[in-house]
């Protein structure tokens, strides 16, 4: 099914007219996303033991907590942070006698935490380096910790990465390896944004302020988008950045009951004041490459941002051609959004939300020239999210809990299980590591945790998928029933952890 960018709410005109910050710049989630990693031709920071970089370029705005910056410092104990006066300094490393985000006690403030933990790198074994890849006005400022030893443990090392994303201001993790067992700081890291004043904090589930493992593990904090704020991309035509806009699409697209009632004006002063709205459904951009103009439709204003890109350019670098994804065919690549996660298929690298990365699904079919669609739906795999039409989403064949249904073959047949229609096992029963079990999942009112490791379990808790802790139980080594009537149907993270380590999974309340 065709989903599209832009959805309508309703909202009363009046008191301020319209604000362009009407979304709070506190209100991040974090959610998991697929695993993936950039490679790219990079420039090398210094690695010396708790110590700032100096204040690095971002090459672009990047809005963190409504604040908007084009430069950073890094830490090489794995922390980004917008304090520039902190540039060369000595970076804080003890965790030891942190509690969990948020605490105004927390010992960097205004930074995100990519994995923040004591790393010493002075013997040369890894490197940290940034680069800036992709086009204008979707590129991606990436910072790469690769092979960082552990302070005290230097046979263990951390690989990750962040990525801070033009215009959509995303966040992204990526964690290559992160190890456990290291005694020293109490084995604490921290994954994570925190704000100004360490009062406003976002982790994911089980990445707040603990000894944790996890590899191959992608996090995405970003805020929601404004509902009031209308995106229009084009393809350039000539290089020039001035292109033909059809107005009637973006009529259609904000009250597609009655287009005709939308009209628009050059400037905010004017749609306020409903004076000189602009003639025709055809409108020609006079600022070449970006432009806002303004749309009033029953009492309401919206920010119409016209941009004009270079199609020839990959900016999901997902191998689908740019041109390729107006899925609609209206000529606006913004408002063709298959998973309706709120980024247009144009520049997001999994289109159909299943978790498997639209690279891999965007191939030819074996043995002949169609591109893939394993279930002959004629909707192709990277646009299908149950690629093998079993009844079972793709995501829900994640059977290891690894968030990548691609390592999934539970009949050892060498074809992943979410392209093999006869298996449908769902995430129902399913041993997440080593004799741990949830079951059933998806679940209504009780689920039960079988522990047959032989080892104690010390905690379990379930998270809201942006991190709060919803609920803790006491546990026990054999099945135990656990309630979770009282939980809003959703999806939820349950945090297990055992003696030794952290096991992680997603929980489907119905």
């Amino acid at each position: 099914m065709k989903k599209f960018y832009f959805k309508r709410i309703q909202l009363v005109f009046g008191l301020l007219f319209f604000s362009l910050a009407g979304i709070s710049q506190n209100n991040y989630s974090v959610s998991q996303i697929p695993h993936q990693v950039y490679t790219a031709n990079a420039s090398t920071l210094n690695t010396d033991d708790d110590m700032n970089s100096p204040v690095i370029p971002l090459s672009f705005g990047f809005d963190f907590f409504g604040n908007v910056y084009d430069q950073a410092v890094v830490s090489t104990n794995g922390a980004i942070d917008f304090r520039l006066d902190q540039a060369n300094l000595a970076s804080p490393w003890n965790l030891a006698n942190v509690g969990a985000l948020p605490t105004a006690n927390f010992t960097i403030k205004n930074a995100i935490l990519g994995c923040f933990h004591d790393m010493v790198n002075t013997q040369g074994a890894g490197q940290i380096t940034y680069s800036v890849i992709g086009a204008a006005p979707y590129r991606k400022f990436v910072i790469i910790f690769n092979n960082q030893p552990l302070f005290s443990c230097n046979t263990l090392s951390s690989t990750f990465q962040v990525v801070l994303y033009e215009t959509f201001n995303f966040i992204d993790v990526q964690i290559v390896n992160k190890p456990t067992g290291c005694t020293w700081n109490g084995g604490k890291a921290i994954v994570g944004i925190v704000n100004e004043s360490g009062l406003g904090a976002v982790t994911p589930p089980g990445r707040n302020t603990g000894d944790w493992g996890a590899v191959q593990e992608g996090w995405r904090f970003k805020r929601p988008f404004d509902s009031n704020i209308y995106n229009y991309t084009k393809c350039d035509d000539d290089s020039d950045g001035i292109v033909a806009f059809n107005l009637a699409v973006a009529q259609n697209d904000i009250n597609a009951a009655n287009p005709s009632s939308v009209l628009f004006y050059q400037t905010l002063a004017d749609a306020q004041n409903n004076v000189n709205p602009i003639g025709g459904t055809t409108y020609n951009n006079s600022s070449a490459f970006e432009q806002s103009i303004y749309a009033f439709d029953n009492g309401i204003i919206y920010e119409v941002k016209l941009r004009v890109v270079d199609c020839a350019n990959d900016f999901d670098l997902d191998t689908v051609a740019t041109s390729s994804e107006d899925l609609n065919g209206d000529g606006n690549l913004a408002n063709d959004d298959t998973d309706n996660d709120g980024i247009p298929n144009f520049v997001d690298n999994d289109d159909d939300g299943d978790i498997v990365l639209t690279q891999y699904e965007y191939v030819f079919g074996k043995g002949t020239t169609a591109y893939l669609d394993t279930d002959n739906d004629t909707v192709l795999n990277y646009l299908d999210d149950d690629d093998d039409g079993d009844g079972v989403l793709t995501m829900n064949e994640d059977y290891n809990g690894n968030f990548n249904p691609s390592d999934d073959d539970t009949n050892t047949n060498s074809i992943p299980d979410y392209l093999e229609q006869g298996v449908a096992l769902g995430i129902s029963s399913f041993a997440l590591e080593n004799g741990i079990s949830i079951y059933p999942n998806p679940a209504s009112d009780m689920i039960s945790i079988e522990n047959t490791t032989g080892k104690a379990i010390n905690e379990l808790s379930i998270y809201s998928v942006n991190g709060q802790l919803i609920k803790a139980f006491n546990t026990a080594k054999s099945v135990q029933n656990l309630s979770i009537s009282d939980l809003q149907t959703g999806i939820y993270f349950v945090k297990i952890r055992l003696e030794d380590k952290v096991i992680n999974t997603k929980l489907i309340k119905k």
